[in-house]
Protein backbone atom coordinates (compact mmCIF):
# COMPACT_ATOMS: atom_id res chain seq x y z
CA UNK A 1 0.00 0.00 0.00
CA UNK A 2 2.69 1.95 -0.86
CA UNK A 3 3.10 4.80 -4.10
CA UNK A 4 5.66 4.43 -6.42
CA UNK A 5 7.20 7.62 -5.42
CA UNK A 6 7.18 6.68 -1.46
CA UNK A 7 8.88 3.89 -2.56
CA UNK A 8 11.70 5.53 -4.51
CA UNK A 9 12.22 7.96 -1.90
CA UNK A 10 13.01 4.98 0.93
CA UNK A 11 15.09 3.65 -1.58
CA UNK A 12 16.98 6.91 -2.11
CA UNK A 13 17.02 7.18 1.53
CA UNK A 14 18.57 3.47 2.11
CA UNK A 15 21.32 4.92 -0.40
CA UNK A 16 22.17 7.82 1.28
CA UNK A 17 22.47 5.80 5.09
CA UNK A 18 24.42 3.35 2.61
CA UNK A 19 26.34 5.77 0.77
CA UNK A 20 26.43 3.51 -2.12
CA UNK A 21 24.01 2.82 -5.07
CA UNK A 22 21.89 0.14 -4.89
CA UNK A 23 20.46 0.10 -8.30
CA UNK A 24 21.39 1.28 -12.10
CA UNK A 25 18.78 3.17 -13.52
CA UNK A 26 18.76 2.91 -17.62
CA UNK A 27 16.06 4.09 -19.36
CA UNK A 28 13.09 1.93 -17.74
CA UNK A 29 15.70 -0.83 -16.97
CA UNK A 30 16.81 -1.01 -13.40
CA UNK A 31 18.99 -3.62 -12.25
CA UNK A 32 20.91 -3.81 -8.58
CA UNK A 33 24.42 -2.67 -8.44
CA UNK A 34 27.19 -5.17 -6.93
CA UNK A 35 26.23 -3.20 -3.80
CA UNK A 36 22.58 -4.16 -4.30
CA UNK A 37 23.48 -8.23 -4.93
CA UNK A 38 25.65 -7.95 -1.75
CA UNK A 39 22.42 -6.14 0.22
CA UNK A 40 19.84 -8.68 -1.79
CA UNK A 41 20.47 -12.14 1.11
CA UNK A 42 20.44 -9.37 4.27
CA UNK A 43 17.45 -7.97 3.30
CA UNK A 44 16.07 -11.20 2.96
CA UNK A 45 17.22 -12.21 6.02
CA UNK A 46 16.40 -9.57 8.15
CA UNK A 47 12.49 -10.08 6.40
CA UNK A 48 12.68 -13.82 7.05
CA UNK A 49 13.95 -12.73 11.04
CA UNK A 50 10.86 -10.58 11.49
CA UNK A 51 8.05 -12.73 10.18
CA UNK A 52 9.11 -15.89 12.63
CA UNK A 53 9.35 -13.71 15.32
CA UNK A 54 6.18 -12.48 14.53
CA UNK A 55 5.15 -16.21 14.46
CA UNK A 56 6.57 -17.49 17.19
CA UNK A 57 4.74 -14.95 19.23
CA UNK A 58 1.49 -15.42 17.49
CA UNK A 59 2.18 -19.09 18.63
CA UNK A 60 2.35 -18.51 22.25
CA UNK A 61 -1.35 -18.06 22.36
CA UNK A 62 -1.94 -21.59 20.90
CA UNK A 63 -4.67 -20.71 18.51
CA UNK A 64 -4.74 -22.40 15.55
CA UNK A 65 -5.26 -19.27 12.81
CA UNK A 66 -3.64 -17.53 10.21
CA UNK A 67 -2.48 -18.48 6.37
CA UNK A 68 -1.27 -21.75 6.05
CA UNK A 69 0.65 -21.59 2.96
CA UNK A 70 1.04 -25.47 1.33
CA UNK A 71 2.50 -26.39 -1.85
CA UNK A 72 1.82 -30.00 -3.11
CA UNK A 73 1.07 -31.33 -6.52
CA UNK A 74 -2.02 -32.05 -8.65
CA UNK A 75 -1.65 -36.09 -8.46
CA UNK A 76 -1.18 -36.08 -4.59
CA UNK A 77 -3.78 -33.31 -4.68
CA UNK A 78 -6.35 -35.05 -6.65
CA UNK A 79 -5.55 -39.00 -4.65
CA UNK A 80 -4.40 -38.19 -0.99
CA UNK A 81 -5.52 -35.12 0.47
CA UNK A 82 -8.91 -33.77 -0.29
CA UNK A 83 -9.92 -36.61 3.05
CA UNK A 84 -7.40 -35.10 5.07
CA UNK A 85 -7.84 -31.25 4.04
CA UNK A 86 -11.78 -31.63 4.38
CA UNK A 87 -11.03 -32.60 8.04
CA UNK A 88 -8.51 -29.62 8.40
CA UNK A 89 -10.82 -27.04 7.20
CA UNK A 90 -13.64 -28.84 9.50
CA UNK A 91 -11.52 -28.87 13.14
CA UNK A 92 -9.43 -25.31 12.19
CA UNK A 93 -12.30 -22.96 10.14
CA UNK A 94 -10.10 -19.79 11.49
CA UNK A 95 -7.05 -21.21 8.79
CA UNK A 96 -7.31 -19.66 5.45
CA UNK A 97 -5.12 -22.07 3.66
CA UNK A 98 -3.72 -21.27 0.72
CA UNK A 99 -3.08 -24.28 -1.56
CA UNK A 100 -0.49 -24.00 -4.64
CA UNK A 101 -0.25 -26.67 -7.17
CA UNK A 102 3.14 -27.37 -8.34
CA UNK A 103 5.79 -30.08 -9.67
CA UNK A 104 7.27 -31.89 -6.38
CA UNK A 105 10.98 -30.38 -7.27
CA UNK A 106 9.30 -26.81 -7.68
CA UNK A 107 7.52 -27.42 -4.57
CA UNK A 108 10.36 -28.05 -2.97
CA UNK A 109 12.48 -25.45 -3.56
CA UNK A 110 9.42 -23.18 -2.62
CA UNK A 111 9.94 -24.38 0.51
CA UNK A 112 13.30 -23.79 0.33
CA UNK A 113 12.69 -20.18 -0.14
CA UNK A 114 10.44 -19.70 2.74
CA UNK A 115 7.69 -18.95 0.00
CA UNK A 116 5.54 -21.95 1.34
CA UNK A 117 5.65 -23.46 4.83
CA UNK A 118 4.77 -27.47 3.85
CA UNK A 119 5.12 -29.08 0.29
CA UNK A 120 3.58 -32.47 0.44
CA UNK A 121 5.39 -34.05 -2.93
CA UNK A 122 7.23 -36.76 -3.95
CA UNK A 123 10.11 -37.22 -1.56
CA UNK A 124 13.84 -36.86 -2.71
CA UNK A 125 15.61 -40.28 -2.13
CA UNK A 126 18.56 -38.81 -0.44
CA UNK A 127 18.53 -36.71 3.42
CA UNK A 128 18.47 -33.16 2.38
CA UNK A 129 20.20 -30.85 4.83
CA UNK A 130 18.19 -28.54 6.51
CA UNK A 131 15.14 -29.89 5.56
CA UNK A 132 12.59 -32.07 7.92
CA UNK A 133 10.96 -34.73 5.94
CA UNK A 134 7.77 -36.84 6.83
CA UNK A 135 7.16 -39.84 5.01
CA UNK A 136 3.59 -40.55 4.07
CA UNK A 137 2.57 -42.96 1.70
CA UNK A 138 4.32 -45.77 -0.36
CA UNK A 139 3.34 -45.04 -3.77
CA UNK A 140 4.27 -48.25 -5.86
CA UNK A 141 4.18 -47.86 -9.85
CA UNK A 142 3.19 -50.33 -12.53
CA UNK A 143 4.04 -50.24 -16.43
CA UNK A 144 1.11 -49.42 -18.56
CA UNK A 145 -0.26 -49.75 -22.02
CA UNK A 146 -3.19 -49.03 -23.55
CA UNK A 147 -5.93 -52.48 -23.94
CA UNK A 148 -5.07 -52.85 -27.25
CA UNK A 149 -1.37 -52.14 -27.34
CA UNK A 150 1.45 -54.84 -29.05
CA UNK A 151 3.16 -55.49 -25.53
CA UNK A 152 -0.08 -56.76 -24.40
CA UNK A 153 0.49 -60.02 -26.67
CA UNK A 154 3.93 -60.12 -24.67
CA UNK A 155 3.00 -62.80 -21.74
CA UNK A 156 6.50 -61.88 -19.36
CA UNK A 157 7.26 -58.73 -21.40
CA UNK A 158 10.84 -57.23 -20.20
CA UNK A 159 12.47 -53.94 -19.97
CA UNK A 160 13.96 -54.80 -23.67
CA UNK A 161 10.84 -55.15 -25.00
CA UNK A 162 9.67 -51.50 -23.67
CA UNK A 163 12.75 -50.16 -25.24
CA UNK A 164 11.42 -50.64 -28.57
CA UNK A 165 8.43 -48.28 -28.00
CA UNK A 166 7.70 -45.04 -27.32
CA UNK A 167 7.48 -43.62 -23.28
CA UNK A 168 5.39 -40.89 -22.20
CA UNK A 169 7.34 -40.06 -19.00
CA UNK A 170 7.27 -36.88 -16.94
CA UNK A 171 10.45 -33.93 -17.49
CA UNK A 172 13.77 -35.58 -16.66
CA UNK A 173 13.98 -33.41 -13.53
CA UNK A 174 11.07 -35.13 -11.56
CA UNK A 175 12.24 -37.81 -9.45
CA UNK A 176 9.75 -40.26 -11.33
CA UNK A 177 11.80 -40.19 -14.30
CA UNK A 178 14.71 -40.82 -13.36
CA UNK A 179 14.01 -43.83 -11.36
CA UNK A 180 13.20 -45.04 -14.40
CA UNK A 181 16.26 -43.88 -16.43
CA UNK A 182 18.45 -45.47 -13.70
CA UNK A 183 16.73 -48.84 -13.63
CA UNK A 184 16.93 -48.60 -17.83
CA UNK A 185 20.67 -48.10 -17.82
CA UNK A 186 21.15 -50.97 -15.23
CA UNK A 187 19.77 -53.03 -17.42
CA UNK A 188 21.72 -51.59 -19.95
CA UNK A 189 18.42 -51.04 -22.02
CA UNK A 190 17.43 -47.74 -23.60
CA UNK A 191 15.06 -45.32 -22.85
CA UNK A 192 12.69 -43.91 -25.67
CA UNK A 193 10.83 -41.29 -24.52
CA UNK A 194 8.31 -39.63 -27.60
CA UNK A 195 6.54 -36.84 -25.20
CA UNK A 196 7.00 -35.63 -21.45
CA UNK A 197 4.80 -33.94 -19.45
CA UNK A 198 4.48 -33.68 -15.60
CA UNK A 199 0.20 -34.02 -15.42
CA UNK A 200 0.32 -37.61 -14.72
CA UNK A 201 -4.19 -37.30 -15.74
CA UNK A 202 -2.54 -36.39 -19.31
CA UNK A 203 0.19 -39.18 -19.41
CA UNK A 204 -2.87 -41.57 -18.28
CA UNK A 205 -4.69 -40.45 -21.28
CA UNK A 206 -2.26 -40.20 -23.91
CA UNK A 207 -1.19 -43.88 -22.90
CA UNK A 208 -4.99 -45.22 -22.91
CA UNK A 209 -5.58 -44.23 -26.81
CA UNK A 210 -2.13 -46.09 -27.56
CA UNK A 211 0.82 -43.24 -28.41
CA UNK A 212 3.01 -45.02 -25.70
CA UNK A 213 4.08 -46.84 -22.47
CA UNK A 214 4.48 -45.18 -18.91
CA UNK A 215 5.12 -45.67 -15.57
CA UNK A 216 1.95 -44.85 -13.52
CA UNK A 217 0.77 -44.75 -9.84
CA UNK A 218 -1.31 -47.59 -8.97
CA UNK A 219 -4.03 -45.35 -7.75
CA UNK A 220 -4.52 -44.23 -11.22
CA UNK A 221 -5.11 -47.02 -12.97
CA UNK A 222 -8.56 -48.41 -13.94
CA UNK A 223 -9.76 -50.17 -16.75
CA UNK A 224 -8.45 -47.88 -19.47
CA UNK A 225 -5.27 -49.41 -19.34
CA UNK A 226 -3.50 -52.71 -19.24
CA UNK A 227 -0.99 -53.61 -16.73
CA UNK A 228 2.55 -55.23 -18.07
CA UNK A 229 3.78 -58.10 -15.92
CA UNK A 230 7.12 -56.67 -16.01
CA UNK A 231 9.42 -58.36 -13.23
CA UNK A 232 10.79 -54.66 -12.34
CA UNK A 233 9.75 -53.08 -8.83
CA UNK A 234 9.17 -49.07 -8.82
CA UNK A 235 7.79 -47.01 -6.24
CA UNK A 236 8.06 -44.03 -4.87
CA UNK A 237 7.33 -42.19 -1.27
CA UNK A 238 5.24 -39.59 -1.36
CA UNK A 239 5.12 -37.06 2.60
CA UNK A 240 5.67 -33.56 3.85
CA UNK A 241 8.61 -31.80 4.04
CA UNK A 242 9.63 -28.10 6.00
CA UNK A 243 12.75 -26.48 6.87
CA UNK A 244 13.95 -27.22 10.20
CA UNK A 245 15.92 -23.84 10.91
CA UNK A 246 11.78 -22.18 10.48
CA UNK A 247 9.59 -21.75 13.29
CA UNK A 248 6.31 -23.59 12.13
CA UNK A 249 3.10 -22.17 12.55
CA UNK A 250 0.02 -23.15 15.16
CA UNK A 251 -1.66 -24.18 12.02
CA UNK A 252 0.69 -26.04 10.34
CA UNK A 253 1.38 -28.25 13.30
CA UNK A 254 -2.18 -29.00 13.93
CA UNK A 255 -1.81 -30.44 9.45
CA UNK A 256 1.10 -32.79 10.64
CA UNK A 257 -0.48 -33.30 13.01
CA UNK A 258 -3.99 -34.64 11.11
CA UNK A 259 -1.03 -36.37 8.50
CA UNK A 260 -0.09 -38.26 10.91
CA UNK A 261 -2.71 -39.66 12.75
CA UNK A 262 -4.11 -40.42 9.19
CA UNK A 263 -1.80 -41.97 7.71
CA UNK A 264 -1.52 -44.45 11.02
CA UNK A 265 -4.92 -45.69 10.65
CA UNK A 266 -4.50 -46.70 7.48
Amino acid sequence: HLTQPAISKRIATLEQQLNCRLFDRIGKKITLTEAGNALLPKALEILHNVASTELAISNLSGEVSGHLRLATSHHIGLHHLPKILKRYTQLYPAVQLELEFMDSEKAFSAVQRGAVELAIITLPRTNQNDFCTKPLWHDPLAFVVAQDHPLTQIEQPTLANLSHYEAILPDQSTHTTQLLMELFAHHQQPLNVSMETNFLETIKMMVSIGLGWSALPKTLIDEQLFTLNIDAEISRKLGCIYHQQRTLSNAATALLNILDNETKTQ
